[in-house]
Protein backbone atom coordinates (compact mmCIF):
# COMPACT_ATOMS: atom_id res chain seq x y z
CA UNK A 1 0.00 0.00 0.00
CA UNK A 2 1.47 3.34 -1.29
CA UNK A 3 2.03 5.91 1.54
CA UNK A 4 -0.81 8.20 0.59
CA UNK A 5 -3.29 5.29 0.56
CA UNK A 6 -2.02 4.52 4.22
CA UNK A 7 -2.86 7.87 5.10
CA UNK A 8 -6.05 7.76 3.70
CA UNK A 9 -7.08 4.36 5.59
CA UNK A 10 -5.38 5.64 8.95
CA UNK A 11 -7.84 9.12 8.39
CA UNK A 12 -10.64 7.27 7.78
CA UNK A 13 -10.39 5.50 10.43
CA UNK A 14 -9.64 7.72 12.79
CA UNK A 15 -12.83 9.49 11.90
CA UNK A 16 -15.41 6.51 12.37
CA UNK A 17 -13.70 5.61 15.04
CA UNK A 18 -14.56 9.19 17.18
CA UNK A 19 -17.82 9.82 14.97
CA UNK A 20 -19.01 6.60 16.40
CA UNK A 21 -18.25 7.48 20.18
CA UNK A 22 -19.77 10.96 19.37
CA UNK A 23 -23.16 9.67 17.95
CA UNK A 24 -23.20 6.85 21.35
CA UNK A 25 -22.87 9.75 23.17
CA UNK A 26 -20.07 8.23 25.10
CA UNK A 27 -18.35 11.98 26.12
CA UNK A 28 -20.56 14.69 27.57
CA UNK A 29 -21.56 17.62 25.34
CA UNK A 30 -18.66 19.92 25.39
CA UNK A 31 -15.63 18.23 25.83
CA UNK A 32 -12.24 18.46 24.96
CA UNK A 33 -11.13 16.67 22.07
CA UNK A 34 -7.49 16.77 22.38
CA UNK A 35 -5.05 15.13 19.29
CA UNK A 36 -2.50 13.64 21.53
CA UNK A 37 -5.32 11.65 23.68
CA UNK A 38 -7.24 10.76 20.66
CA UNK A 39 -4.43 9.85 18.74
CA UNK A 40 -3.09 7.19 21.57
CA UNK A 41 -6.38 5.88 22.02
CA UNK A 42 -6.85 4.72 18.30
CA UNK A 43 -3.19 3.96 17.54
CA UNK A 44 -2.62 6.45 14.65
CA UNK A 45 -0.35 9.69 14.63
CA UNK A 46 -1.66 13.14 15.49
CA UNK A 47 -2.30 14.03 11.75
CA UNK A 48 -5.05 11.78 10.78
CA UNK A 49 -6.78 12.96 13.92
CA UNK A 50 -6.61 15.97 13.15
CA UNK A 51 -8.32 15.65 9.60
CA UNK A 52 -10.82 13.86 10.98
CA UNK A 53 -11.62 16.47 13.92
CA UNK A 54 -11.97 18.77 10.86
CA UNK A 55 -14.39 17.00 9.03
CA UNK A 56 -16.46 16.66 12.03
CA UNK A 57 -16.37 20.30 12.12
CA UNK A 58 -17.60 20.50 8.63
CA UNK A 59 -20.31 18.02 9.87
CA UNK A 60 -21.63 19.98 12.83
CA UNK A 61 -20.38 17.59 15.29
CA UNK A 62 -17.41 19.35 16.62
CA UNK A 63 -16.49 22.68 17.31
CA UNK A 64 -13.21 24.00 16.41
CA UNK A 65 -11.38 27.21 17.22
CA UNK A 66 -8.27 28.52 16.69
CA UNK A 67 -5.74 28.36 19.52
CA UNK A 68 -8.62 26.63 21.71
CA UNK A 69 -8.59 23.32 19.94
CA UNK A 70 -11.51 20.86 18.99
CA UNK A 71 -14.79 20.15 21.33
CA UNK A 72 -17.70 18.43 21.37
CA UNK A 73 -20.36 20.41 20.22
CA UNK A 74 -23.12 21.02 22.78
CA UNK A 75 -26.71 22.55 22.78
CA UNK A 76 -27.93 24.48 25.84
CA UNK A 77 -31.43 23.80 26.77
CA UNK A 78 -32.60 27.14 25.46
CA UNK A 79 -31.12 26.09 22.11
CA UNK A 80 -33.17 22.77 22.20
CA UNK A 81 -36.31 24.88 22.89
CA UNK A 82 -35.16 27.61 19.90
CA UNK A 83 -34.79 24.87 17.83
CA UNK A 84 -37.63 22.45 18.04
CA UNK A 85 -39.73 25.37 17.92
CA UNK A 86 -38.99 26.70 15.27
CA UNK A 87 -39.12 23.10 13.36
CA UNK A 88 -42.88 22.95 14.87
CA UNK A 89 -43.71 25.74 13.20
CA UNK A 90 -41.78 25.05 10.12
CA UNK A 91 -42.56 21.43 9.29
CA UNK A 92 -46.24 21.64 10.45
CA UNK A 93 -46.94 24.22 7.87
CA UNK A 94 -45.13 21.96 5.76
CA UNK A 95 -47.07 19.21 6.61
CA UNK A 96 -50.61 20.62 5.69
CA UNK A 97 -48.84 21.86 2.14
CA UNK A 98 -47.64 18.51 1.51
CA UNK A 99 -51.27 17.26 2.21
CA UNK A 100 -52.42 19.06 -0.31
CA UNK A 101 -49.66 19.35 -2.76
CA UNK A 102 -47.50 16.15 -2.44
CA UNK A 103 -46.94 13.92 -5.76
CA UNK A 104 -48.11 9.91 -5.88
CA UNK A 105 -44.70 9.57 -6.70
CA UNK A 106 -43.55 11.23 -3.18
CA UNK A 107 -45.69 9.17 -1.52
CA UNK A 108 -44.81 6.09 -2.59
CA UNK A 109 -41.19 6.68 -1.73
CA UNK A 110 -42.55 7.76 1.56
CA UNK A 111 -43.79 4.54 1.91
CA UNK A 112 -40.84 2.37 0.91
CA UNK A 113 -38.77 5.04 3.25
CA UNK A 114 -41.38 3.40 6.09
CA UNK A 115 -41.16 0.06 5.13
CA UNK A 116 -37.10 0.04 4.94
CA UNK A 117 -36.99 1.42 8.56
CA UNK A 118 -39.37 -0.76 9.86
CA UNK A 119 -37.51 -3.90 8.16
CA UNK A 120 -34.29 -2.59 9.82
CA UNK A 121 -36.05 -2.23 13.25
CA UNK A 122 -37.45 -5.51 13.30
CA UNK A 123 -34.29 -7.26 12.27
CA UNK A 124 -32.80 -6.03 15.43
CA UNK A 125 -31.18 -2.17 14.82
CA UNK A 126 -28.77 -2.34 17.84
CA UNK A 127 -25.60 -2.03 16.47
CA UNK A 128 -23.63 1.05 15.50
CA UNK A 129 -24.32 0.44 11.22
CA UNK A 130 -27.84 -0.19 11.44
CA UNK A 131 -28.37 2.61 13.80
CA UNK A 132 -26.71 5.02 11.84
CA UNK A 133 -29.00 3.11 8.44
CA UNK A 134 -32.01 4.22 10.46
CA UNK A 135 -30.72 8.24 11.08
CA UNK A 136 -29.92 8.30 7.68
CA UNK A 137 -33.51 6.81 6.23
CA UNK A 138 -35.07 9.00 9.36
CA UNK A 139 -33.68 12.42 7.68
CA UNK A 140 -34.42 10.94 4.20
CA UNK A 141 -38.44 10.95 4.98
CA UNK A 142 -37.69 13.93 7.04
CA UNK A 143 -36.48 16.13 3.79
CA UNK A 144 -39.03 14.26 1.81
CA UNK A 145 -41.34 15.70 3.48
CA UNK A 146 -40.53 19.20 3.46
CA UNK A 147 -39.84 19.17 -0.23
CA UNK A 148 -43.61 17.44 -0.98
CA UNK A 149 -44.82 20.83 0.45
CA UNK A 150 -43.19 22.41 -2.86
CA UNK A 151 -42.42 25.66 -1.36
CA UNK A 152 -39.21 26.71 -1.92
CA UNK A 153 -38.87 29.25 0.79
CA UNK A 154 -40.13 27.01 3.06
CA UNK A 155 -37.63 24.56 2.21
CA UNK A 156 -34.59 27.16 2.48
CA UNK A 157 -35.98 28.03 6.17
CA UNK A 158 -36.19 24.84 7.01
CA UNK A 159 -32.74 23.93 5.75
CA UNK A 160 -31.53 26.71 8.29
CA UNK A 161 -33.55 25.06 11.56
CA UNK A 162 -33.01 21.95 11.21
CA UNK A 163 -29.85 20.58 12.83
CA UNK A 164 -28.61 17.51 11.54
CA UNK A 165 -26.21 16.77 14.09
CA UNK A 166 -28.85 17.22 16.65
CA UNK A 167 -30.87 14.70 15.09
CA UNK A 168 -27.67 12.29 14.38
CA UNK A 169 -26.61 11.71 18.05
CA UNK A 170 -30.70 11.74 19.55
CA UNK A 171 -31.88 9.39 17.47
CA UNK A 172 -28.66 6.89 17.08
CA UNK A 173 -29.46 6.10 21.06
CA UNK A 174 -33.49 6.23 20.89
CA UNK A 175 -34.57 3.31 23.14
CA UNK A 176 -36.99 0.78 21.63
CA UNK A 177 -40.01 2.31 22.56
CA UNK A 178 -39.23 5.65 21.20
CA UNK A 179 -38.20 3.93 17.83
CA UNK A 180 -41.64 2.14 17.75
CA UNK A 181 -43.83 5.25 18.64
CA UNK A 182 -41.29 7.53 15.78
CA UNK A 183 -42.33 4.48 13.37
CA UNK A 184 -45.70 4.72 14.17
CA UNK A 185 -46.01 8.64 13.51
CA UNK A 186 -44.30 7.99 10.13
CA UNK A 187 -46.70 5.70 9.29
CA UNK A 188 -49.87 8.35 10.00
CA UNK A 189 -48.21 10.65 8.66
CA UNK A 190 -48.22 8.48 5.02
CA UNK A 191 -52.00 8.13 6.05
CA UNK A 192 -52.50 11.66 6.59
CA UNK A 193 -51.41 12.50 3.03
CA UNK A 194 -53.11 10.07 1.50
CA UNK A 195 -56.49 11.10 3.11
CA UNK A 196 -55.48 14.86 1.30
CA UNK A 197 -55.70 16.21 5.59
CA UNK A 198 -53.50 18.89 6.33
CA UNK A 199 -55.15 18.71 9.77
CA UNK A 200 -54.36 15.32 10.80
CA UNK A 201 -51.06 15.67 9.30
CA UNK A 202 -50.07 18.76 11.46
CA UNK A 203 -51.48 16.93 14.55
CA UNK A 204 -49.36 14.24 13.81
CA UNK A 205 -46.44 16.04 12.81
CA UNK A 206 -46.59 18.36 16.00
CA UNK A 207 -46.87 15.14 18.66
CA UNK A 208 -43.87 13.53 16.58
CA UNK A 209 -41.63 16.74 16.80
CA UNK A 210 -42.86 17.20 20.83
CA UNK A 211 -41.90 13.70 21.40
CA UNK A 212 -38.25 13.95 19.80
CA UNK A 213 -37.77 17.74 21.52
CA UNK A 214 -38.58 16.04 24.96
CA UNK A 215 -36.30 12.73 23.98
CA UNK A 216 -33.25 15.33 23.06
CA UNK A 217 -33.43 17.40 26.64
CA UNK A 218 -33.28 13.80 28.20
CA UNK A 219 -30.36 12.77 26.42
CA UNK A 220 -28.62 15.67 26.03
CA UNK A 221 -29.02 18.01 28.67
CA UNK A 222 -27.91 15.45 31.64
CA UNK A 223 -24.59 14.75 30.14
CA UNK A 224 -23.46 18.33 29.62
CA UNK A 225 -20.13 19.10 31.25
CA UNK A 226 -20.86 21.73 34.13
Amino acid sequence: MSASRRHGHTAEMAYEWIRDRILRNEWPDGAQLRESTLSREIGVSRTPVREALRRLTLEGLVETKPNQGSRLQSWSGHDLDEIFGLRVLLESHGVRLAAQHITDIEQERLYALCECMEQLVAQGAEDGAARQRLTQLNEEFHSLVIRAAHNERLQSLAAQVISPPLIYRTFNIYDQAEIARSMAHHRELVDAFRARDPVWAESVMRAHLSAGHQATRRMLLPRQTP
